[in-house]
């Protein structure tokens, strides 16, 4: 049985892709939080990943995974989701886990609490994570933060923050752009005190975009001209996840022919099929957006940006107003949401004036598009 060919590109949640490009920036701050557990010490600061979906979130945190593993000097890393976690008496076992029959004994898990259960004592999150970090650094990630239970969050944060003080601890959380938001609900001050942490992930620059498709394509001896590579680009939109379409769709492409140099005749030939995929991705999106009564104001702001990359807030404050959301309250609450969403995106940090773009430039186009 002849072998299969590999699959080079992977196209998919939290697939990572063949070439992480365009990342330095982010990649450089968690690699110096990494030299701070080498050392056995804390970094001044835990590190939110945040950015619409299909930026590339989870592949980042695969990557600091991996590094952390192969790190000479032992880092544990532990990686989660909100559902290994679904309420805050989960968060001490799955951080502080009982080694050998410790862990058949049943027990009343409580935090922060002077609760007993069969005469013993509770276990206390923050003391037994000090515990464990001070033997030996953590690095615990987590993925779709924004989905996390807010008493779970509310509990981590708060123990992260003691735990570093005392241990060599880090959280890495990674969620969409309504996890700001969800942090306000979990504990006010943790957004605003992790400084350099606070790391957006949007989409990829020119050079770094095209490097994600011709990179892992040159390792297999395959190019794509210039020409092509523009129509690529210009239809993914820089998009990490639409470029890890049109990758797989190019290299499908060449198993079939054999070309060595894909061309235009090559990426008009797969454009249906990745036109295809992108459609049903956007009306998933559009669904969202009916869903929470925002179609109308999304069709507004779609309008704003036919005239330009960016808008501001008054921009997209006036779009709204004249979609008949009349009170400037609800415009601001409808501007989150829309953010919240992925609709509209500005990375964090920015200082007044904010300026947003598209968190998907294209989706602009396809809701417009939909309302005719």
């Amino acid at each position: 049985m002849a072998s299969l060919p590999p699959r080079l590109f992977s196209p998919g949640a939290g697939a990572s892709p063949p070439a992480l490009t365009g990342r330095a920036a982010q990649q450089a701050v968690l690699l110096r939080c990494l030299a701070d557990l080498k050392l056995g010490a804390s970094p001044p600061h835990d590190v939110v990943l945040i950015g619409p979906r299909g930026n590339g979130k989870t592949a980042l945190l695969n990557w600091f995974q991996g590094v952390c593993e192969r790190s000479e000097k032992p880092v544990d890393v532990l990686r989660l989701t909100p559902r290994d976690v679904p309420m805050p008496d989960a968060l001490v076992e799955r951080l502080a886990p009982r080694r050998g029959l410790g862990r058949l004994i049943p027990r009343k898990l409580a935090i922060g609490a002077e609760s007993r259960y069969n005469g013993r004592a509770h276990r206390n999150l923050t003391e037994e994570l000090v515990a464990r970090c001070r033997k030996r650094p953590l690095a615990v990630l987590l993925d779709e933060a924004h989905t996390l239970d807010v008493d779970v969050g509310g509990t981590l944060l708060n123990a992260s923050q003691i735990v570093r003080g005392a241990g060599s601890f880090l959280l890495v959380l990674a969620g969409t752009p309504g996890l700001i938001a969800h942090f306000g609900a979990m504990e006010a001050s943790f957004w605003g005190r992790l400084g350099q942490g606070r790391l957006g992930v949007g989409l990829l620059e020119g050079r770094a975009a095209a490097e994600a498709l011709t990179e892992p394509l040159a390792a297999h001896d395959v190019s794509i001209d210039d020409d092509a590579l523009r129509a690529v680009l210009a239809h993914s939109q820089r998009y990490p996840y639409f470029i890890q379409l049109w990758g797989d769709a190019l290299w499908q492409r060449h198993l079939a022919t054999g070309a060595k140099v894909l061309t235009t005749a090559d990426t008009a030939a797969i454009e249906p099929l990745v036109t295809s995929v992108v459609a049903e991705y956007y009306q998933d999106r559009r669904s969202e957006l009916d869903a929470e009564g925002l179609a109308q104001a999304a069709r507004a702001v779609a309008r704003v940006f036919q005239n330009g990359a960016t808008a501001t807030d008054h921009d997209i404050d006036d779009a709204l107003a004249g979609a008949s959301v009349d009170e400037p309250s609800d415009r601001v609450a409808t501007r989150e949401a829309l953010n919240r969403l992925g609709y509209i995106w500005c990375p964090p940090g920015q200082q007044p004036p904010i300026v947003w773009s598209p968190g998907i430039p294209s989706l602009m186009a396809y809701v417009l598009d939909r309302a005719k």
